[in-house]
């Protein structure tokens, strides 16, 4: 008999073909993440859980459903925090993710972010869609230029390190980041610094894990030390950010802009965001390309097969 297996939300083909050439499916069909209840259920009903970003399965999900037979939750994403690994290990299940597959597609949109920011791209279009484009002219949304200036990034892991890349090469330039540890190899010429230091660039980017260790990491102290023409980039976890220090700071001038991909209490974006037009808003695209999700959902579905083979999980966490 086929392992049972729980996909929580709909999956590209190619990964839903893969995967019930394995294993008995259940997917459900809705888009929006699993409730607390719907959680705590998967634990009892499936053999294993392929769950999806929002799906928390937090340490009272499995202190209140013991015995429970799901023993794997093989993550679609690079990011967990949404499930507390330390709980899932207590109760006896084992948690793996797809690092490595979103690397390059959330670069780009840290790129994205950065020119859409900079050349005030967003306000463009919206001029043109509102029909109130008048025509060029020599002074029209003066945006800032990128090449040249320098880059701080907040976490050089392997998204990090390809910003970096993407930044120093195609744009020259001068990178400094800060990391909780010491990077031996950033990848580019870089200069490993402190988080007040790296705050003081010209674009800073968030690239840190989410999770208890990050959340607020970027509050009003740390939003202080950046530059009034410098620009904040997240495309890591809408809680590493303050967001309402962040809405004061760019209601105060403290910074000049912002590009988000991802928010504090995402689906939901502060109101405040909304109506500024020094801020470029994306619906959480970081790994948004088909290839890339296909990428994830394969890597998952190894991960799955592997545990249920008894082979070493490509991908524990």
């Amino acid at each position: 008999m086929k392992p049972e297996i729980l996909i929580t939300r709909p999956l590209p083909g190619k990964v839903i073909a893969e995967a019930i050439a394995h294993f008995s499916l259940t997917i459900r069909e809705d888009t929006t993440p699993m409730t607390p209840q719907d959680c705590a259920d998967s634990l009892h009903r499936y053999d294993a859980v392929l769950p999806t970003l929002g799906d928390f399965y937090t340490a009272d999900i499995f202190e209140k459903n013991p015995a429970q037979r799901c023993r794997l939750l093989a993550n679609f994403g690079v990011g967990y925090n949404h499930i507390d690994v330390a709980a899932a290990k207590t109760a006896g299940v084992i948690v793996t993710n797809t690092p490595g597959a979103v690397t390059d597609a959330t670069a780009d949109i840290a790129l994205t972010l950065m020119l859409m920011i900079a050349r005030r791209a967003g306000e463009g279009e919206r001029m043109v869609r509102a029909g109130a484009w008048r025509g060029w002219h020599p002074t029209q949304l003066l945006g800032t230029h990128m090449s040249g200036k320098t880059l701080g990034i907040i976490g050089m892991g392997r998204i990090g390190k390809a910003i970096a890349k993407r930044c120093h090469h195609g744009f020259g330039m001068d990178v400094r980041f800060y990391n909780r540890s010491p990077v031996a190899a950033p990848g580019v010429p870089a200069a490993q610094v402190d988080l007040h230091a790296a705050l003081g660039a010209d674009f800073v980017v968030i690239a840190v894990p989410g999770g208890p260790a990050t959340r607020h990491l970027i509050d009003a102290d740390a939003l202080a030390h950046m530059q009034p023409s410098a620009f904040l980039i997240n495309i890591a976890r809408g809680d590493i950010v303050r967001e309402s220090a962040l809405i004061d700071a760019l209601n105060r001038g403290t910074i000049a802009g912002a590009g988000l991909d991802v928010y504090e209490h995402e689906p939901k974006v502060a109101p405040a965001l909304l109506t500024m037009e020094n801020v470029t808003l994306l619906p959480h695209l970081g790994t948004a390309a088909l290839e890339v999700r296909e990428a994830m959902g394969l890597m998952a579905v190894d991960n799955l097969r592997a545990f249920f083979d008894g082979k070493p999980l490509p991908n524990q966490v």
